[in-house]
């Protein structure tokens, strides 16, 4: 497949430059990637990119000069602004959105802010640091104590500590979440992800026609998340992906595609 189209933009009166991966041909679809970047879903983007024409953002904050976009965008109602004003400018109009982790929340938000600028939805483990009160900033530029509480109900626990020296790579980082805190998760100690009260409260404005795809093996985050977060967008369905963790869409990309092809074709 050709190299995709890389479009920068400036955004929120200037302040955000963001760049915009481009390829394919067909009908629009929006990618929005999860928090270790587009690269990682660059080949689950070409086979999307196969059937639509793929708009791939890179989130605030991601892309280069973007210095002050963490702090140009303070709340969840920002961030649904900013990506309307990245769709206006590409000139999409109801697109489909396909989210994956922290995209797929942001999906979920634009979704339930402005119902009629989605036309379907695809949320693949949507999972994060999803609160109110800490929306887009990075969180990473928090300490670690002040990020234990967040993740960790017992925030002194081995695993709670484990966490912060875990390798960066997906692969690594995936292994290593598994040994530490499979046990917590089992026993209710790991809070994460937080389902934040807030979108309980915007989730029944979701219109769209709602996919989420979980990976049935997922031993970080239990499938049965996928199902209460499901309750919470009326219709929403739910596909479990056989032999797949926590990253269905790379572990078993065609599945999930064949998922995505049966709601986009519907």
């Amino acid at each position: 497949m050709a190299s995709p189209e890389v479009r920068t933009l400036k955004l929120w009166q200037n302040r955000i430059e963001t760049e915009v991966e481009i390829s394919g041909s067909g009908p629009a679809l929006v990618y929005l990637h999860g928090p270790w970047g587009l690269a990682p879903d660059r080949a689950f983007v070409e086979r999307l990119a196969a059937t639509h024409t793929v708009y791939a953002p890179k989130h605030p904050g991601t892309s280069r000069g973007n210095n002050e976009a963490v702090h140009a965008l303070d709340t969840w109602l920002d961030l649904v602004v900013y990506y309307g004003e990245l769709f206006d400018r590409l000139e999409l109009k109801a697109p489909p959105l396909v989210g994956h982790s922290f995209g797929a929340l942001v999906a979920a938000e634009i979704a339930a802010a402005a119902p009629r600028s989605i036309g379907k939805l695809v949320l693949i483990d949507p999972v994060g640091l999803w609160r109110d009160d800490l929306p887009v900033k990075n969180w990473m530029i928090l300490g670690e104590v002040e990020r234990r509480p967040m993740l960790f109900a017992d925030p002194e626990c081995e695993a709670a500590k484990q966490f912060f020296f875990v390798p960066t790579d997906a692969a690594g980082r995936i292994e290593t979440l598994t040994q530490f805190i499979w046990s917590q998760a089992c026993t209710g100690k790991f809070v994460w992800p937080i389902a934040d009260r807030g979108f309980k409260l915007r989730s029944h404005r979701i219109a769209a026609p709602t996919l989420i795809v979980w990976g049935k093996a997922d031993r970080i985050i239990a499938p049965a998340y996928a199902e209460e977060f499901a309750k919470q967008i009326a219709g929403a369905r739910v596909e479990m992906i056989d032999s797949a963790g926590h990253l269905p869409h790379l572990e078993q990309p065609a599945a999930v595609m064949r998922a995505i092809s049966a709601l986009l074709g519907r």
